[in-house]
């Protein structure tokens, strides 16, 4: 799995909450919050942060000259 769908799991579990209800408090479709958690890669990036605001967290773009010059592939 993905460090993504690993982090959001594992916070959501930390804070007792099933899929419906983080659903329900992020503002997120359920469908959505299955999706990150399964580490689907076609995810809109302000619904991402949707979630990840929850744990004070927030994902932003990255150019692909960034990230080869970092060495990711």
């Amino acid at each position: 799995m993905d460090r993504l769908a690993d982090f959001v799991k594992q916070r959501r579990k930390e804070v007792n909450l099933t899929q419906e209800e983080f659903a329900d408090r992020t503002g997120v479709a359920l469908t959505v919050i299955r999706k990150i958690e399964q580490g689907k890669t076609n995810l809109n990036l302000e619904k991402v942060n949707q979630v990840l605001a929850m744990f004070g967290h927030e994902l932003g773009p990255i150019s692909i000259q960034e990230s080869l010059k970092n060495g990711d592939s």
